[in-house]
């Protein structure tokens, strides 16, 4: 849930890095995002962290809750499922999934993140991976859940959703948020700014935070846009069935302001997309 967010000064920069749209490939993204976790992860939990609560599974800055949602299934169904979260930060969501029976595993390609993870507390495993490259033999999981994790991050997306696929067990489920597609057309900014349209929607050119080094550009945060076609598209090609996409309204009892998120921008135009996929 970074989206717009910026990177903490380089020690080796005297200037804040220059945003920039440009090409990104897997390593460089890999590489800055696993650097801007680790170097924001403590402003992270401390800006967000009461918001996410140390054990609720929320889906995305409208505070869609799973309790309500049950995009992964009713929580009595949850007891005894192996499941693997995608991105987990703090863990907050395995804690949640822990409390229904569940026995989560928490990855993340952030060690500072999971040393939040390991503050808080939990009996369940951290580890410190790429998501488009799972450490875990095959169908070792009944579920999978993601909350804004890997997939706004990774070049591509097809070789994450692969690997989940393969991890999965037959007739499993992932379910995996993001920024919703349409919002790359429009300013990360809450307030009436936000909602002139500044971009066209159909341009896929990553956005770039970047410090120029020997006239060449050093990448420390990547966020890639795809379309919510390009989204259909990467799971139909990694072998998943979408059987639902879901789209958070604004609730009348969040007024709080996330990034680009707000009451504002949020009652006319969605922030978060959902993706529910089925392993057949």
């Amino acid at each position: 849930m970074a989206s717009g967010a910026t990177p903490d000064v380089s020690p080796d920069a005297a200037l804040d890095p220059e945003a920039t749209r440009r090409d990104a490939g897997v390593a460089e993204s890999s590489r800055a995002n696993r650097g801007w976790w680790d170097r924001n992860a403590d402003e992270y939990q401390i800006e967000h962290g009461t918001f996410l609560g140390d054990d609720r599974f929320v889906w995305g800055p409208e505070g869609l809750d799973e309790v309500e949602a049950e995009l992964l299934g009713p929580p009595e169904d949850l007891k005894a499922k192996d499941v693997l979260e995608i991105g987990a930060g703090a863990a907050q969501c395995s804690r949640w999934l822990t409390a229904q029976g569940a026995r989560p595993v928490a990855l993340d390609i952030s060690h500072r993140q999971l040393q939040h993870a390991l503050r808080i507390g939990g009996t369940f495993p951290l580890v410190c991976a790429d998501a488009g490259a799972l450490p875990f033999a095959d169908a070792s999981f009944d579920l999978a859940c993601s909350a804004y994790g890997a997939l706004p991050f990774v070049a591509d997306p097809v070789r994450v959703l692969r690997e989940v696929r393969r991890v999965l067990r037959p007739g499993g489920r992932f379910v995996f948020s993001v920024t919703h597609p349409i919002r790359w057309a429009f300013p990360d900014e809450p307030g009436p700014e936000g909602l002139s349209v500044s971009a066209s929607y159909f341009d896929r050119t990553p956005y770039v935070e970047q410090y120029i080094e020997n006239g060449e550009g050093r990448a420390v945060y990547v966020e890639h846009h795809r379309t919510v076609g390009d989204r259909v598209r990467d799971v139909v090609a990694a072998g998943l069935r979408l059987v639902d996409l879901v789209e958070p309204e604004w609730p009348a009892w969040n007024s709080s302001e996330w990034g680009g998120w707000s009451p504002l921008r949020g009652n006319l135009i969605p922030g978060t997309a959902i993706f529910v996929c089925v392993r057949d």
